[in-house]
């Protein structure tokens, strides 16, 4: 039966979504074409009739998934009024159990991180992602730097928190890490100590 080129927008649409929740839950190794396919209900004919192959899917899923990201951004400002607030908002929702848990809603930055680590240096997908990577930052930047410090320590404390999952340390990781970031004499949101500003200034 032929499928209307609603229809179809609508399964290319529902198959970019799943991607994106599977990919950055399982990994896109994790989750096969065949698999992602069924997860919706549809075939694997189905996909190359979308896509022109399981990269190109992995790209729009990331876009996709950082157009999450940014709603989840804007929602903070909404919601939180000035962005200094929005900011540490987002960290306690970042480090919380809930983020660590839930890596399928979570952000992209973590999520894609294992995978775009073996991409090729160059095409669709690296840029998709460092692009992303770059309006996060923009959006955690601060007077004093931008923002990269900030979305690197937060990737990485949760990346090594679902990696220890179930365990005491993962979280002191959690814990360590939002004191680290929120302590009034320390590292803030895009601020990271150095170390000489720990010895303080007559440090020798």
């Amino acid at each position: 039966m032929r499928v209307s080129q609603a229809q179809a927008l609508e399964n290319r649409r529902r198959a970019v979504a799943a991607a994106s929740r599977l990919f950055r839950e399982r990994g896109v190794n994790g989750i096969s074409v065949a698999d992602l396919m069924k997860s919706i209900g549809l075939t694997t004919g189905g996909f190359y009739k979308q896509f022109p192959s399981k990269e190109a899917l992995v790209a729009e899923a990331a876009q996709a998934s950082f157009g999450d990201l940014d709603l989840l951004l804007a929602s903070f400002d909404t919601t939180h009024g000035d962005h200094d607030t929005a900011r540490s908002a987002l960290v306690d929702f970042y480090l919380s159990t809930e983020h660590r848990d839930q890596p399928g809603t979570g952000c992209p930055t973590a999520g894609f991180a294992g995978d775009m680590a073996r991409e090729p240096t160059a095409g669709e997908v690296r840029d998709t992602y460092a692009a992303g990577v770059r309006e996060f930052a923009a959006w955690m930047s601060t007077d004093a730097d931008d923002g990269l410090p900030s979305v690197a320590t937060l990737v990485g404390a949760i990346l090594l928190a679902r990696a220890t999952a179930g365990t005491e340390l993962s979280e002191k990781l959690l814990e360590s890490t939002h004191k680290a970031l929120t302590a009034p004499h320390g590292p803030r949101p895009g601020i990271l100590e150095t170390g000489a500003e720990r010895q303080g200034p007559d440090a020798t």
